[in-house]
């Protein structure tokens, strides 16, 4: 259509004829994040600049077309998924590491920047960024900005947010705005707070103020291995009450080690239940009195063996199991379902049991992988699209873990985001009042509802028969969907 041809000449004009991707063929590879949703942009651009973002999303609020901005694509809650059609802005060009102040620990960089590229470029300085996502080779800065990423060592060192300074952002009428700044405080309203985890439903971020750290002293990584998965459970809940916070907790149960140990070999013995990562970094005196601590405890829960890997490469080697994971499940089944809840650490065991009990009765596999140490949750439900209402099966299943979290005292996620999978189980947290207090920011940021829509907030669509139209219309026609 004219209107169509007219917007694709303007993109072209602004960010170049090669970046703008039209064609049905090529639109494909955009359907789609990590997890299981699915939908077509019309146009997609790859811009190189804050300022060519700013002028595509001036020329979209123009034209009413909605626009969602993309990082890499490995989110996990299809928040960069196209629902409502319109612009994507994938921001894969913006890769560049434009400071390093190596005295006040910071470096400002681009959204398009992946993960561990910044840790590997700022190494030569003896330092490093926390946030390590299991994604971390390639996943961006932008993209844990939007989703407020977590990671292995969030346990120890926090999440994206608190190792955000300050970031660019186009706002929805096109305007470019600095929020935050250089310092970890700032006065006034905390901004870019709001905006860390909004999943791109406020503005695009376009640069980001990091907080280094240095790099430890010295690393321990204990590899505990047990026969069954309540052992385990109940180990990180003795090490946590034993006083002692490691680096990292990580967990996997015996689906997770036959799917990843062939392709790895990292070292995970077969016949375990579930194996305990532990990473625990400083201090060369206090890392070795921790590890002892942390094997006292495992030993308390039967353990078949604790190892301790002490040299770079036997650590990369453990590690690179943990993080192939959920790559290898592809050996169990076609697809997974990954489900991000979180439950306080004390009930990992109860929580664990309900869901292996799940998997007995629906009859679909599920491999547990854990951020243990915070409670984090990451049940993968193995399923096949191609099998009709698999799919939808494994997006039920999916649900009533959610609401085991929930009613466990825990919450919907903890790092993946709400997107499209979860936004019709919000209220199983929130009501509608609480809903509409969230909704009202939309508006208060001009959005006319451009950026990243039809997102987090239940549409109506199936919100398990609870009826949100008195928020919306208390919110305003901007507010949800």
């Amino acid at each position: 259509m004219a209107f169509k041809h007219d917007i694709i000449e303007a993109l072209k004009a602004i960010v170049g004829a090669d970046y703008v991707v039209h064609k049905p063929e090529d639109l494909i590879v955009y359907e789609y994040d990590g997890s299981a949703d699915k939908a077509m942009p019309a146009i997609v651009v790859v811009p190189e600049t804050a300022e060519q973002v700013a002028d595509v999303v001036k020329l979209a609020r123009q034209n009413d077309v909605p626009i969602v901005a993309r990082g890499a694509g490995t989110g996990l809650s299809g928040g960069a998924v196209a629902e409502k059609g319109g612009i994507v802005i994938s921001l894969t060009r913006m890769t560049r590491i434009l400071e390093v102040d190596v005295e006040n620990r910071i470096a400002v960089v681009e959204p398009g920047v992946i993960n561990l590229h910044l840790t590997e470029h700022v190494s030569q300085y003896g330092l490093c960024y926390a946030p390590d996502p299991s994604s971390q080779k390639a996943c961006t800065i932008g993209g844990n900005v939007a989703e407020n990423s977590g990671g292995p060592h969030c346990l120890a060192y926090g999440v994206t947010t608190n190792h955000v300074l300050g970031m660019e952002v186009v706002m929805a009428d096109g305007s470019l705005q600095w929020v935050g700044g250089r310092t970890r405080e700032t006065p006034g309203y905390d901004l870019r707070g709001i905006i860390i985890g909004s999943e791109g439903t406020l503005a695009i971020v376009t640069k980001v103020i990091v907080r280094l750290l240095r790099q430890p002293e010295a690393v321990k990584t204990l590899l505990a291995v047990f026969r069954e998965l309540d052992q385990a459970s109940a180990a990180v809940s003795g090490i946590i009450a034993a006083g002692i916070v490691p680096a990292a907790i990580e967990m996997m149960d015996d689906l997770c080690i036959q799917a990843v140990e062939p392709a790895v070999n990292a070292g995970y013995p077969a016949n375990a239940g579930a194996v305990l990562l532990v990473e625990v970094e400083g201090l060369a005196e206090s890392v070795e009195e921790e590890v002892e601590e942390i094997e006292n405890v495992c030993n308390e829960f039967s353990p078949i063996e604790i190892r301790t890997a002490t040299d770079a490469d036997a650590r990369e080697r453990l590690w690179a199991g943990r993080k192939g994971v959920l790559g290898a499940l592809g050996r169990l089944a076609p697809n997974y379902l990954l489900v991000d809840g979180t439950v306080p650490r004390t009930n990992l065991v109860e929580v664990l049991s309900q869901i292996r009990e799940l998997s007995r009765r629906s009859g679909y596999p599920i491999a547990n992988l854990l951020h243990a140490g915070d409670g984090n949750l990451h049940p993968s439900v193995l399923f096949d699209e191609r099998k009709p209402g698999d799919t939808y099966n494994a997006l039920t299943i999916g649900g009533e873990i959610l609401k085991m979290c929930v009613d466990a005292g825990g919450v919907l996620s903890g790092e993946h985001g709400i997107g499209l999978e979860k936004q019709e189980h919000m209220p199983l947290m929130f009501n509608d009042d609480d809903m509409e207090a969230m909704a009202r920011l939309k508006p208060a940021f001009d959005t006319r509802d451009m950026l990243n829509p039809a997102k987090i907030f239940p549409t109506g669509a199936s919100c398990n028969e609870v009826a949100f139209a008195g928020a919306i219309s208390r919110a305003g026609a901007d507010a949800w969907i």
